[in-house]
């Protein structure tokens, strides 16, 4: 059928998008492509991915659901968004499993195809929903999807199972057209993916085109979307997650040290693309070893680092359970080692797929005996790449194992990231010993691998085989400068003092905890960490927009603090710690600065949502200023706004 009526194009300034399907249906492979299309017309952007755990849950089910959701706009935005403006859903479980999520008034596109008695009932409908009524609240586009796609790929002869598979391209491309998405990029992508595999290729690339041909011949779409391109500071851009960005943030960091780089790892989700990524970037001196078990990855990247280079192990909360002797050990031989924790839902196998953030107390304190680590936190998937560069600084100029802190929702996630230039990066130097350092009492020269920087107190490190730099490392106590082995009390506890001293000291080469208050006057103070920094800055926007005052700072460095941290937690009547945990950060500002902070704790191994914390802080803020006035009601006021991400600022 030709179209006869002219198509409209309504101009909007963001869009939020959710495909969503069986894991067999290759919805996050859609959302890649989908964000890839976005990214390369210049939107600002954050996804979300969410995927089962199982390898293939079984088909139809609503366990066995995968969906990505796409936030864009034509500025600046800090999340992937609460709620889907558009979802495409692939098949019954899918409507279900998402409908909940989905505003009314919102785009709804289905594929009617698996809409049988059959599928409807092992998901819980005794009716279709199409059919019932149940959607009307919504705008429903009811597609055979599956059919048209086979239709489109009749011509390469595949068979209909093989043919179907395409249909994740077909609606793809329909909704390339419905938001004027450009396509080159997927065309090419599909060309080199399933270049050895002609038919599949060929396929592939029809069904796309013939999805995006159909949005201009179908009388469902009246109307065309755009969302113009961000207006952002001038620089290179792309796309990044935060695995990549945390792969080439610890090649960055060994490069600017002047070291060669040791993996040790074992895979686990969600940390496993860390190893993937780094073992493609062997030019730059860069060593992979997939361990036998975790214990092993850690070991071998802690010996690498008494070889002189930089030891990196990676895993998530299960694998930093089992890494944790060998992290004390690198305590005690003082040397440079960077474990980076990307955290999921537990306790034990947990939800391996979903995020979380309640690793902290384990890695601040678990470990036998004092063993103190600095600890940092990304707060965005750019941002994991300035963290792990950060991590490097303080591992090499300090010779301590230093902790990374990501999750799933910054390791899957991704948003636009400005490259840096190589010589806007630190300048990390190992200053390794070469010569001995001190004298014998028999009148020659010595080294004392135990001998510190007054300024630092980081020992001195010493590649082995180094002529006259010959010393002794192990597990039990040192002696003071010589490192011999010592069970003297005294000295036992001036090493341990001296040891907390040094990461103590670090305070001094951070910068200052930032807080955005703008005229000052603010009562509360929401104070976060990590992934929460998006949605917290979303739900302070949200408030501030109702006409709410409200301060907002966030901590990357977890340990030690900043050191002006106990002045700005006392310069606010109230402080609210939203964390993905039961109050970790919460506990641990208490009992330092012996502030009542107030806690606000989710543990659904989902991100928080902007609306969710702006109710929060709009509440507290009332409470806190004593306002009493029915008309305001700020907190409901910020959570009910609707298109409000063109009020968020700078990034």
């Amino acid at each position: 059928m030709n179209r006869t009526v002219t198509i409209e194009v309504k101009q909007l300034d963001r869009v939020v998008i959710r495909f969503a399907g069986d894991s067999g249906d290759g919805m996050q492979l859609t959302g890649d492509r989908f964000t890839a299309e976005t990214a390369s017309f210049g939107n600002d952007l954050s996804t979300l991915p969410n995927f089962p755990a199982e390898i293939r849950a079984p088909a139809g089910t609503l366990p066995g659901v995968s969906s990505f959701q796409l936030h864009f706009a034509d500025h600046d935005i800090l999340t992937p968004g609460d709620a889907p403006d558009v979802l495409i859903a692939m098949n019954p479980a899918a409507l279900k499993a998402n409908l909940k999520d989905v505003p009314r008034g919102a785009t709804v596109i289905v594929d009617t195809a698996d809409f049988t008695a059959r599928n409807l009932k092992r998901i819980g409908y005794d009716e279709n929903p199409l059919e019932n009524g149940e959607l009307e609240a919504y705008h429903v586009v009811a597609l055979n999807l599956t059919g048209m796609t086979v239709e489109s790929v009749k011509e390469f002869g595949l068979s209909r199972k093989d043919a179907s598979r395409a249909k994740n391209m077909y609606a793809l491309g329909l909704v390339s057209w419905l938001f004027q998405r450009p396509v080159e990029s997927t065309i090419k992508f599909l060309e080199t993916k399933f270049a050895s595999k002609p038919d599949i290729r060929d396929a592939n690339i029809a069904a796309f085109r013939a999805g995006y041909n159909f949005g201009e011949t179908a009388e469902e779409f009246s109307v065309r979307y755009e969302v113009k391109p961000a207006v952002m500071p001038t620089g290179t851009y792309r796309n990044i997650s935060g695995n990549l960005a945390l792969a080439y943030g610890l090649v960055a960091g060994a490069q600017r040290a002047g070291l060669p780089m040791v993996l040790g790892a074992y895979p686990i989700t969600p940390a496993s693309d860390v190893l993937h990524e780094l073992s493609k970037l062997k030019r730059f001196n860069v060593t992979t070893i997939q361990a036998e078990d975790e214990i092993a990855g850690v070991g071998a990247a802690l010996g690498a680092s008494f070889g002189g280079a930089l030891g990196v192990t990676t895993s998530s909360g299960p694998g930093i359970s089992l890494k944790s002797e060998t992290i004390g050990l690198g305590v005690m031989l003082e040397l440079p080692l960077v474990v980076c924790d990307i955290q999921r839902a537990g306790p034990s196998t947990g939800m391996p797929t979903k995020t979380e953030q309640a690793d902290l107390l384990q890695v601040m304190f678990g470990r036998n005996g004092e063993a103190p680590l600095p600890i940092v936190a990304a707060q965005s998937p750019a941002d994991c790449f300035a963290i792990a560069v950060e991590a490097t600084r303080i591992a090499v100029t300090y010779r301590t194992p230093v902790i990374v802190l990501s999750d799933g929702y910054l390791a899957n996630g991704s948003e636009p990231w400005q490259i840096p230039s190589v010589e806007s990066l630190p300048t990390i130097d190992p200053n390794f010993t070469v010569e001995p350092n001190a004298t014998a009492a028999d009148g020659k020269p010595a080294y004392l691998p135990y001998l510190r920087d007054p300024e630092t107190l980081a020992r001195a490190w010493a590649i082995p085989g180094t002529a006259g730099l010959d010393h002794r490392i192990g597990g039990l106590e040192k002696e003071d400068k010589t490192g011999n082995i010592s069970y003297d009390p005294a000295n036992h506890d001036l090493m341990i003092r001296t040891r907390q001293a040094k990461i103590d000291g670090i305070a001094r080469t951070i910068e200052p905890l930032h807080v955005d208050d703008p005229d000052g006057t603010a009562k509360v103070l929401v104070l976060g960490w990590g992934s929460t920094y998006g949605p917290i800055g979303a739900g302070v926007r949200r408030v501030r927009t109702v006409g709410g005052k409200i301060a907002q700072a966030h901590l990357r460095h977890l340990n030690p603090f900043p050191a002006n941290l106990g002045d700005v937690l006392r310069s606010y009547d109230k402080v609210l710690v939203p964390e993905m945990n039961l109050g970790q950060l919460a506990m641990l500002l208490r009992a330092k600065y012996l502030i009542d902070v107030v806690s606000y704790a989710q543990v659904r191994g989902m991100p928080l949502g902007a609306a969710e914390l702006a109710e929060v802080i709009g509440n507290l803020v009332e409470e806190t200023e004593g306002i009493d006035d029915d008309a305001r009601h700020l907190g409901s006021a910020a959570a009910n706004l609707t298109h409000w991400d063109h009020l968020e600022g700078a990034r």
